[in-house]
């Protein structure tokens, strides 16, 4: 049995220019798993954001996921970087395969800072001969 597992996260304190009058704070993230046949993928992204009373701002993201094939191949995949100005962006994906039958899943993770935090989640998996089995997740809070 092959299984891959890759998770990452990264931690990042921006500065905001304009102050708060009281303290908000948010988070959000999705998850998914997807299994067919003797394959499964999962991935998940996870994100929040805070300001202060005093407009100070602190952000945080973090993705991760996992694949297994019981025969075949699995990967995963993981990359996160700090978009323009106030943005972090993270994308999980995940992977396994035997033959024709196979699983997927992907997320996206999205936090600006002081402003939202959104996450979209997609699944998918296969066996020949039969319909695939979709899912699709999402969340954001403002």
């Amino acid at each position: 049995m092959r299984t891959l597992l890759t998770t990452s996260a990264v931690a990042i304190l921006l500065a905001a220019a304009t102050p708060a009058l009281a303290q908000t704070s948010m988070t959000g993230g999705t998850g998914g798993s997807a299994a067919a046949g003797g394959t499964s993928a999962s991935t998940v992204g996870t994100g929040g954001t805070s300001t202060s009373a005093t407009g100070r701002t602190g952000s945080s993201i973090a993705a991760g996921g996992s694949a297994a094939a019981v025969d075949g191949k699995a990967k995963t995949g993981v990359s996160m970087n700090k978009g323009n100005g106030p943005v972090m962006n993270s994308n999980a994906r995940a992977q396994a395969h035997e033959g024709g039958t196979f699983s997927r899943s992907h997320t996206r993770t999205k936090v600006k800072a002081g402003e939202e935090v959104g996450s979209t989640t997609k699944t998918m998996s296969h066996v020949p001969g039969s319909k695939p089995t979709m899912s699709r997740t999402t969340t954001t809070a403002r």
